[in-house]
């Protein structure tokens, strides 16, 4: 966790508690119902966007997971985390003095080294997908040792897979078991357990799987790995925050989010930080307790700050990733 970040009594995970989730079933409808409407209903401007906006780069996991990542595009994407605005923008904005980071830098577990190396000082953690990323279909010995990689390296997040079939199947102990290893694995590292939602089928398999994640001991539950047909939605989210609080309830531990995939604009964000808002309060608007998993998002988020400060759009090309 960055300086800047609270520090929560982490989550121990509880014995397997099927009691807890198997008589809950899920309204598709419903839910998406109650999330169009938080969408809807939400509408900040001016210097109230601008903070909203701040708020969400301070809560972005900047990623990069491409089969053509180099230490030299990690070594740029960390010199993003760490500025991600430019000067001139920070100075007319008056937030010179916030220390302005993102959240995290998300790599592969090869290119951890290397943004350790680039984030040195700066507080900014370095997050590893690990367990066979993105289907999760290694062997259990294999994707342990993936994890074990990655924490030497010096990640001090790892996001991990689960197994689908065992949610499919609903073989919640096989789940569980598994997940619990990964976490023994991560040590002090904290594990966002990634539930890859667009292959579970009904929203009732997503809260399933999200408590059964929590109980295992996942410090954050994450919804995509970014590479499903279908990625983070906001009835989806909706449904893991209901988990997440209810989990919350029973247990008095605050468990974190991340919805990742597909958030792309300015506007996805804040429809975000809007659902985090109304669904669970303030604490869950700072990064201890909410990600947003993206790489091309800060683009979008720094073109609309210029429009909020010059008062017109420079192109989009201006603020693409390198």
């Amino acid at each position: 966790m960055s300086a800047d970040q609270e520090h929560h009594l982490r989550n121990p995970g509880t014995p397997l508690l099927p009691a807890m989730f198997e008589g809950i079933e899920v309204n598709r409808s419903a839910a998406e119902r109650r999330a169009s409407g938080i969408a809807a209903s939400r509408s900040v401007k001016k210097d109230h966007q601008a903070a909203y906006l701040l708020r969400a780069i301070q809560c972005i996991d900047l990623t990069t997971l491409a089969g053509d990542d180099t230490p030299g595009k990690v070594a740029r994407l960390c010199a993003k985390a760490r500025q991600p605005l430019r000067p001139d923008l920070i100075a007319a904005l008056g937030i010179g003095d916030l220390n302005l980071t993102t959240g995290a830098v998300c790599v592969y577990p090869t290119m951890v080294p290397h943004a350790v190396k680039a984030l040195e000082g700066s507080g900014i953690p370095v997050a590893s997908v690990a367990t066979g990323f993105p289907a999760g279909l290694t062997p259990l010995p294999l994707r342990l040792a993936e994890i074990t990689y990655a924490v030497e390296q010096g990640a001090r997040e790892i996001d991990i897979v689960i197994t689908r079939e065992h949610v499919l199947l609903g073989n919640w102990q096989a789940l569980y078991d598994e997940i619990a290893a990964m976490r023994e694995a991560c040590g002090e590292a904290h594990m966002k357990a990634i539930l890859a939602t667009g292959d579970l089928g009904p929203l009732t398999n997503v809260y399933r799987a999200s408590m059964v994640a929590m109980q295992a001991g996942s410090d954050f539950i994450k919804t995509s790995t970014g590479k499903e047909g279908v990625n983070a939605t906001l009835p989806v989210s909706l449904t893991m925050l209901r988990a997440l609080r209810d989990y919350g309830d029973q247990t008095g531990y605050k468990i974190g989010f991340k919805p990742a995939g597909g958030l792309k604009t300015a506007k996805d964000a804040m429809n975000w930080l809007f659902l985090m808002k109304e669904e669970l309060g303030g604490p869950w608007l700072k990064p201890d307790l909410f990600r947003i998993g993206a790489s091309s998002l800060l683009g979008d988020i720094e073109r609309q700050l210029e429009h909020h400060v010059t008062g017109r759009y420079a192109s989009a090309d201006r603020h693409a990733m390198s």
